[in-house]
């Protein structure tokens, strides 16, 4: 199913969707297939999104594309005192 569809499907609201098709450009995934799981309430969002399995994700239907922000480098380095 096309992210425009999950769309229509579920206006304005978190859902977590299994992503089926990707193309990656520099540091972006641009998911292209998604498999709809189910609506997740606002309240409940975050901690959907942390715990779900890998190649899921929770996203809002508010954003005209689904576009995940790669990382990479994901280690914060930190100097502590002088």
């Amino acid at each position: 199913m096309k992210w425009k569809q999950v769309r229509e499907l579920f206006p304005d609201q978190f859902v977590l969707i299994s992503i089926l098709d990707y193309t990656e450009q520099e540091d972006k995934k641009i998911v292209t297939e998604v498999a709809p799981i189910r609506a997740v309430p606002a309240l409940d969002a975050n901690k959907a999104f942390f715990s779900a399995e890998p190649g899921s994700i929770v996203y809002h239907t508010s954003n005209e594309d689904c576009v995940i922000h790669l990382r990479k480098d994901p280690l914060l380095r930190v100097r502590r005192g002088s």
